[in-house]
Order: structure tokens, then C-alpha cells, then sequence
């Protein structure tokens, strides 16, 4: 079953549960965004991190509880994916596997490394 063109936000752990829950129960999904909310300030929740993360960052952030963002890869049929100012600190290469993605947007992803070789 293909998933019609609506935007689902991560944007926040009750919404970060329901990406998790819907990886496997809707693997179709066709955009996903993910936001700022899960890991503002005080939160206490951030996305692991990535390889070769910056690691003063890490540090600072060491004691929040981490939510694995690979599980991403699940949505193989991702067409959209938007990155706004999201607590990624690291290289994720499970963000840049989706054949069919057509429209990738990043925006203040400050500490997110690219490999582009």
C-alpha cells in the first residue's frame, strides 16, 4: 500500500513513538520532517549520534536520552524528506539511501557532516 503525499513532523517523542510505531505498520510513507521539538533546549532528548560526531557536542548532550534515527531506513518509498533544525550531531548515512527520494531539504542542521566522496 502506498502512502499518499502528507507530511508527517517528528517534532516531538510522542511523534518520534509514532514514526517508530508506523516504520513497520506503514514502511510506504512517502515524506517525513524532521524537527527541532525532540531535542529543544531542556528537552532531555536528542537522536543518537551519528558516526564521527562532534564530540564536544556529545558531551554537552550526553545525559539526554537517545532515540535512534534509523529507523528512517525503514521508509523505503520516502520521496520527501525535510531536516529543520533537527539534533543530529554526526555522519548518518541511512539519510541519503532512498532511491526514490526526489526533494531533500536541510535546513540549520548545524552539526550534521556530510561525505560527499
Amino acid at each position: 500500500t502506498i502512502v499518499p503525499m502528507a507530511d508527517f513532523s517528528v517534532d516531538s517523542v510522542v511523534n518520534y513513538n509514532a514514526m517508530r510505531a508506523m516504520s513497520t505498520a506503514l514502511p510506504n510513507l512517502q515524506q517525513l520532517s524532521i524537527n527541532w521539538g525532540l531535542g529543544s533546549p531542556g528537552s532531555g532528548h536528542k537522536y543518537s549520534d551519528g558516526e564521527d560526531p562532534d564530540e564536544e557536542v556529545a558531551r554537552y548532550h550526553a545525559n539526554e536520552t537517545s532515540h535512534d534515527i534509523n529507523l528512517v531506513s525503514n521508509f523505503r518509498k520516502l520521496r520527501c524528506l525535510k531536516i529543520h533544525n533537527a539534533p543530529l550531531n554526526g555522519r548518518y548515512p541511512v539519510l541519503f539511501g532512498f532511491p526514490l527520494l526526489r526533494e531533500l531539504t536541510i535546513y540549520r542542521a548545524d552539526y550534521l557532516k556530510f561525505d560527499l566522496g
